[in-house]
This record gives structure tokens, C-alpha cells and sequence, in this order.
């Protein structure tokens, strides 16, 4: 940063000022995300059979990714500090550090929830469900491809991504709340 009356001349300094707004906006767009997902939530004691055994293979996964991801980072960790140590003359830079653990990290999501939406299939015929879940495997290739590019529009895609997941859960939300059947208050 530099900190002069051409503040927006300045690549860096307009490279900063796009991540603090984008902070904000994602900060923002993060807690509308929470809760739109906190809307619907079902409670335990009227989860069917079929939703519990989905769940289940859920928790599975999540626990084998614990270790993996950790073993991951460490490998990470590892690989780079080689590389640091036999070319010493020459230190990544911010950019190529900051892709180091997420490229890999980011693409095992990916897998992963393919892998969940595909398994979705077993537990769900209802289509705006699928299409919620297809919805955040695309959020979070977004994520991922924003690591291939810098600048804006590395900042653009992060903000895409969470925005896209966001319409998609709005949307759901509201084809949930259309098709629930309505109670009648007696008294």
C-alpha cells in the first residue's frame, strides 16, 4: 500500500480497496446465507428414515475429509518449505502462497460434493432440492476457479460464488414455502 493523494492510480492500492469492499459484501451476503439455511430447518424428531441414513454417510465423509485435509495441509507444508530451502534466492510470492493448500483443498470439495449429489439422488426425487444442491457444487467451482486468476476478477468470483448460493437457497426457500401444505388455525 501506498498510501498517496493517487490512491486509485495505484494497482495495490485499488487491489485493496476491492478486497475490503469485497469483505464487506461477502460478510453481508454470508449471514443472508445463514439465514435463508436456518429457515427450513427440520427437526430431529421428524427426519424420516431415509433423510437419517443420508445424514449418516454425510457425517462419514466429513470424518475421512478431517484427516485427509489435515494430511493434506501438512504435505503442503512440507513440499513448500523444500522448495523454500533448495531455492533460497528466490521466495514465493503472496499469490502463489495463498494457492498452495486451497488449489487441492478446493478440488477435493469439488469431488466431494459430486460425490454427495450423486448420493443425493438415492435419498430425493424432489428436483428443487437436486437443483439446490447442483447450485452449491457450482458455488464452490467458482471458489476454486477464482484461484487461477488475480486481481478483480479473482475477487469478482468469490463474490459470484457466495452470491449464486445465496439465489439458490432464496429460490429454494421459496419453492419450499409454496408447496407446504397449509395449516388451518381452529379454535
Amino acid at each position: 500500500m501506498e498510501l498517496k493523494a493517487n490512491w486509485f492510480e495505484i494497482k495495490g492500492d485499488l487491489q485493496f480497496t476491492y478486497d475490503i469492499v469485497a469483505s464487506l459484501v461477502l460478510f453481508y451476503l454470508i449471514f443472508q446465507f445463514q439465514k435463508q439455511g436456518k429457515r427450513f430447518s427440520i427437526k430431529k424428531d421428524i427426519i424420516d428414515s431415509k433423510i437419517q441414513s443420508f445424514i449418516k454417510r454425510k457425517k462419514i465423509i466429513a470424518t475421512i475429509l478431517v484427516p485427509l485435509f489435515f494430511t493434506l495441509a501438512l504435505i503442503t507444508l512440507i513440499n513448500w518449505s523444500l522448495e523454500i530451502s533448495f531455492s533460497a534466492n528466490k521466495l514465493p510470492s503472496f499469490d502463489e502462497i495463498n494457492n498452495l493448500f486451497f488449489d487441492e483443498f478446493f478440488t477435493v470439495l469439488i469431488l466431494v460434493d459430486v460425490v454427495l449429489l450423486i448420493v443425493s439422488f438415492f435419498y430425493t426425487d424432489k428436483f428443487h432440492r437436486i437443483i439446490r444442491n447442483s447450485g452449491f457444487v457450482v458455488s464452490t467451482i467458482l471458489i476454486r476457479l477464482s484461484f487461477g486468476v488475480s486481481g478483480l476478477v479473482s475477487t469478482i468470483l468469490v463474490v459470484v460464488a457466495v452470491l449464486f448460493g445465496l439465489l439458490i437457497i432464496l429460490i429454494h426457500n421459496q419453492y419450499e414455502k409454496s408447496t407446504m401444505p397449509k395449516t388451518i388455525n381452529k379454535k
